[in-house]
């Protein structure tokens, strides 16, 4: 009955060690075990001794529970044979190198991997220290990640994206990280190191060139490293730029107009009362969204806030546009893949809009492409949400290994089916 709740085959219960206020230590050994052969010579080994090894055990009723596995350590018969000494081992009792049992090692995987909780939680939980849970963790988490084929597979459209790993130093040096994320199924298959090229050239070489040519998508934030990635090794990939960023870019460059017209106008930064700074919200808003009260609002605004007009025109311009570089009507798109139309490089507009003009020209192959394809970089974005709130559980990383396990446990998607059967590394 020991044995059966214990759920170890072909062990037999010594005794349990049982101290009020401390845990419970379960003694067992291997109930019949055959004599293994020397690796060297091939002779039938004999028993040179049975040490006690401790391991954490998954709580007995409530209670931390330890289990003490009473290994037999071998030893050739033969004297001149160099083998010596071995230990035996049994991975179904305990993986080589870890100190907690397979059953526990499986379970801690799955708490700490696939619903996030802390490994300092779970330690406390099964009365072990914070290194015995992190070691197992990665252990089966590599063994999970890299050895299901499927997890990859075949993307159509992939996505990358940087997010901050760690700040280090006395002036907080960021050390940062690179998303690949599969948008259409939105998985993260990999995190990489740095946030250039070099990294993820790596990885995609890694995948192979019929890996790569069938990436029919490729979706970036308007980075250059990443461009020059995916032209690199996606050469049959179309770039799409995400129209989010696009958008943002654009009223990002309509604010700094704004704030520099309002201290060259007033001379100070905005406040509350200024024309300037109480149409701020009117300027990034949709003009779809603006009924004619909005509207009359926005210009009344615009002329009260710069009585000379020398940036209103390129205000209402520039807010106009960043509507339309998300529209779907065939004209709009017409109107913005040719060049000729693209007049935000006019002299007359304001400085700010001349470079959203420029990095339009450069981009508008890119920016275009979403109306064919419509895929965004939106799941690379909630994939890295999903890092930072690992990363907010861990209070930080500061060790590379251990963020891309914890990582893509959690965000990965791995076939958790797999667990039960996988071999820890």
């Amino acid at each position: 009955m020991c044995a059966l709740l214990l759920g170890l085959p072909d062990v037999t219960v010594i005794g349990i060690v049982d101290l009020a206020g401390a845990e419970l230590v379960i003694h067992v050994e291997q109930a019949a075990t055959e004599r293994p052969a020397c690796g060297g010579c091939g002779q039938a080994a004999v028993v040179k001794d049975r040490a006690d090894v401790l391991l954490v055990d998954l709580p007995v009723f409530g209670r931390a529970a330890k289990l003490a596995w009473r290994k037999h350590r071998w030893r050739c018969p033969n004297r001149s044979c160099a083998v010596g000494s071995w230990t035996g081992e049994d991975a179904r009792i305990a993986a080589p190198r870890l100190a907690m049992t397979d059953r526990a090692g499986r379970w801690v995987t799955e708490q700490v991997g696939r619903y996030g909780r802390t490994v300092n939680e779970v330690a406390i939980e099964l009365g072990c220290d914070w290194h015995t849970i992190n070691d197992t963790v990665v252990a089966y988490g590599t063994a999970l990640v890299d050895d299901d084929p499927d997890r990859i597979g075949q993307p159509t459209a992939v996505g990358l994206d940087e997010t901050l790993f760690k700040r280090t130093g006395e002036f907080h040096r960021q050390h940062w990280s690179t998303s690949i994320v599969d948008v259409r199924v939105r998985r993260l298959m990999d995190i990489v190191e740095g946030r250039g090229g070099l990294e993820p050239r790596r990885w995609f070489d890694a995948r192979g060139p019929a890996w790569c040519d069938g990436v029919e998508w490729a979706t970036l934030d308007l980075s250059g490293p990443y461009k020059a990635v995916f032209e690199d090794k996606l050469p049959e990939a179309t770039l799409v730029a995400d129209p989010f960023h696009v958008v943002k870019l654009a009223n990002t460059k309509l604010d700094e107009c704004r704030r520099r017209v309002q201290n060259e106008t007033l001379g100070h930064r905005g406040r509350k009362d200024d024309p300037l700074y109480r149409c701020r919200r009117l300027l990034t808003k949709a003009h779809e969204r603006l009924d004619e009260n909005g509207n009359a609002k926005l210009l009344g605004l615009l002329r009260a806030g710069d009585p000379k007009g020398r940036s209103r025109a390129g205000l209402a311009r520039q807010g106009g546009r960043a509507v339309d570089l998300r529209a779907h009507r065939p004209d709009r798109r017409r109107r913005l893949g040719r060049r000729d139309r693209l007049d935000f490089g006019d002299r007359s507009c304001p400085p700010e809009v001349q470079s959203l003009g420029r990095t339009i020209g450069r981009w508008r192959k890119e920016i275009v492409a979403w109306h064919w394809s419509h895929v965004t970089n939106g799941p690379t974005e909630a994939a890295n949400n999903l890092i930072k709130r690992i990363k907010r559980v861990r209070f930080g990383f500061t060790n590379f290994i251990n963020y891309p396990i914890r990582v893509l446990l959690y965000a990965g998607r791995p076939n958790w089916g797999l667990l039960p059967t996988i071999r820890p590394r």
